[in-house]
């Protein structure tokens, strides 16, 4: 057994220092901070490298044709990543353009309801807030449980009631570890017929996503974050039964419908009516290579070994005195929230930066009701990724306590 342990151990650490090569940041420094924005592995630093070289050499639109083959790429990737088809899926330059752009698919009416959670994204919120004072909708939120997270049969039941125009939940919030049932709350929405937005934009890259079994008819998500893709990009799944129906965008495009006459025009079949003619080609072909190269790793096995990772550093800041972890939930993502009794947000993380570990913050206003009920106005976020070690775990926790004797 304790062979087989070692030799376990041995292809662990071949397979991290392979994936540490891989990825040319980790020389540099301690990156916590994946659910802001992951650091590029080699592929596709090169595959965006090499794309606007192209473009300097032989024209943008020409480049773009004769890559036509690896950008048809980047839907195949996300489709296989998500479960769906390639036709299901629409580029995007962010996750939130994403989110708003299947919004403004939706016919909202005076009187409208949308149902959502205490922990949805902070854009997607201001985004309800703007359709309530704009439209006239009425945006309710299903309580929590008391160990953190929505109250999935609270939540049904209002469906039943109310017959919302719109559920909307985030699989992980920004500002904590919680993992949301979406699939829970997806087999509701199946029930009832109702429509399903789902924020991935956290999740996705860390935890297995299925959207065939989630049961949503939109997904928004950034290759950015886990993915460890470029910044600027983003993709939306469009299901079936949304594209059958008609849904299109408030302001679609030339590249998603065809103008067939001079007072007429004719969306695409496919999720393409949800895409702008225009495209940063290099980011996108960055973005399929780093679908792919996460593929490569495994979504489990590295979401797996990130989430471990997470844990343990829990573990090693919930005894310190002064720090209280935030997370909630009975399995986090790799999302690790916490408060330091003494100091303030800027300067402590300053700290942080000087010792060249990458974090972020948190703010009351970027979680009105999570923060508002944990009562506290600000946190500090520490996420790794399977490419960080061990060593770098208690790096950042010895960090911590360092700078808690300090308050």
């Amino acid at each position: 057994m304790r062979a087989n342990n070692s030799a376990t151990a041995s292809l662990e650490e071949l397979l991290l220092d392979s994936l540490r090569a891989d990825t040319p940041g980790v020389e540099h420094v301690v990156h916590f901070n994946n659910a802001g924005c992951g650091l590029l592995p080699r592929s596709v630093l090169a595959a965006v490298q090499s794309h606007l070289e192209l473009e300097a050499t032989i024209g943008g639109y020409e480049a773009a044709a004769q890559r036509s083959d690896a950008v048809r790429g980047f839907y195949t990737e996300v489709a296989a990543l998500l479960n769906t088809a390639p036709s299901n899926i629409a580029f995007a330059s962010s996750a939130t353009h994403a989110y708003s752009t299947a919004l403004s698919a939706i016919d909202f009416a005076p009187g409208d309801v949308i149902l959502t959670t205490r922990n949805d994204f902070v854009s997607n919120q201001i985004a309800f807030l703007s359709l309530r004072r704009r439209r006239g909708v009425e945006v309710i939120h299903a309580p929590d449980l008391p160990e953190g997270g929505v109250d999935v049969a609270a939540m049904a039941d209002l469906m039943r009631r109310h017959r919302p125009r719109l559920v909307a939940a985030t699989h992980v919030p920004t500002n904590s570890g919680l993992v949301q049932p979406v699939a829970e709350i997806g087999k509701h929405c199946r029930e009832l017929g109702l429509l399903y937005l789902v924020d991935a934009c956290q999740s996705v890259g860390q935890l297995p996503i299925d959207v065939q079994e989630i049961g949503c008819d939109f997904l928004t998500a950034t290759p950015r974050k886990f993915l460890r893709g470029p910044r600027g990009t983003g993709f939306l799944y469009v299901s079936d039964r949304v594209l059958r129906a008609g849904h299109e965008p408030q302001y679609i495009d030339m590249y998603g419908a065809q103008w067939s006459g001079p007072d007429s025009y004719q969306a695409v079949e496919t999720a393409a009516r949800f895409e702008d003619w225009e495209f940063p080609y290099a980011a996108l072909l960055g973005c399929a290579e780093a679908v792919r190269y996460a593929r490569q790793v495994g979504i489990e096995a590295g979401g797996s070994r990130a989430r471990r990772l997470a844990a343990v550093l829990r573990e090693q800041l919930t005894p310190l005195p002064g720090v209280a972890v935030l997370d909630q939930g009975p399995d986090p993502a790799a999302l690790v929230t916490f408060t330091i009794a003494g100091w303030e947000s800027a300067p402590f993380k300053a700290e942080l930066d000087r010792r060249r570990i990458n974090s972020a913050l948190s703010f009351r206003e970027f979680a009105q009701y999570d923060f508002g009920d944990k009562d506290v106005q600000w946190c500090l976020r520490l996420s790794p990724h399977y490419y960080n070690t061990e060593a770098e775990v208690e790096l950042v926790a010895a960090a911590v306590a360092e700078l808690a004797t300090r308050r």
